[in-house]
């Protein structure tokens, strides 16, 4: 055999043997992590020892809260010791009480201070501090004192300022002025069904509010309500109390445009609804419909 040839022969096995290397999968040789006879820790322990750890922490964070309290109550006056019995926040409390009525600790919140000015936000928002009225987004103190405060709802939030702003009441206002305006916004597209819908949900909230009373009454007019809208006038004006309009003035002057055409539809609507037809009364069962004109 020729140099060449034992050279061409080392060759061709030399590719045959890469090439079986690279078609015969690769075993990779892992320390198993167990092995027979092997047997598995109880865990009880572990759970035990963590359990012991959340109750600790618990009965840690309960100390703190109570403690809270006792300072809170410790400085408070009537109005405001009542609210902390309530569990609510109110205008006037320190910083301290405010923690006591939403019986949260100083980890909860992100506290801010400019000046004389003081402002408490939550440190999350998936565990925001809540009191007995809803879930509080901003508590600002102002000289040591709440001066303002504001819960997060659906509609937005709600801020309270004044004495006025607070109770259910005040909070049915606020409710309904956001679902006037979201009303005002669809009629505004053109989708009066959705208008009807928040105008008629901010009455629940709102019912002496005859201004808005006007506008349901209008929008049922349109809608070829005439029962409804006849009903709805009719409440217009009894809630209206026209010896307190001041005569002067452009809001005066639209009111008393309002009311001279709530009186116009009702006089139309009421012929209306008395011009028309009875409902037809179906015949008894297994008898044919009577002509009218026998």
């Amino acid at each position: 055999m020729t140099p060449r040839s034992r050279t061409s022969v080392r060759a061709a096995v030399l590719t045959a043997t890469a090439l079986f290397a690279a078609c015969t999968p690769a075993r990779v040789r892992e320390r198993p992590i167990m092995v027979n006879s092997d047997r598995v820790a109880n865990t009880d322990s572990l759970v035990a020892a963590a359990a012991a750890r959340g109750e600790a922490d618990r009965a840690r964070l309960e100390a703190r809260r109570d403690s809270l309290m006792q300072v809170a109550m410790s400085t408070c006056n009537g109005g405001t010791c009542a609210a902390l019995a309530r569990g609510e926040v109110v205008l006037g409390m320190n910083s301290a009480q405010v923690m006591a009525a939403t019986r949260t600790t100083p980890e909860a919140w992100t506290v801010r201070v400019a000046g004389p000015a003081t402002i408490m936000t939550p440190r999350t928002l998936s565990r925001t501090p809540r009191d007995n009225s809803g879930e509080l987004a901003m508590v600002q103190l102002q000289n040591g004192g709440v001066s303002t405060y504001a819960y997060r709802e659906r509609q937005g939030l709600r801020v309270v300022a004044t004495a006025a702003d607070t109770g259910i009441t005040a909070r049915n206002r606020v409710l309904a002025d956001r679902l006037q305006k979201e009303g005002d916004d669809f009629l505004s597209a053109g989708d009066r069904a959705l208008a009807l819908d928040r105008y008629d949900r901010a009455l629940l909230l709102n019912p002496d509010d005859y201004g808005l009373e006007y506008k349901v009454a209008s929008l049922l007019d349109l809608q070829l309500r005439p029962v409804e809208a006849l009903m709805r006038y009719q409440r217009f004006l009894q809630q209206l109390e026209l010896q307190r309009i001041d005569a002067q003035g452009t809001q005066a002057a639209k009111l008393t445009e309002a009311v001279v055409r709530a009186q116009q539809r009702i006089v139309i609507l009421r012929q209306e609804t008395e011009a028309a037809p009875p409902p037809a009364t179906p015949p008894p069962a297994g008898q044919p419909p009577v002509d009218p004109q026998d």
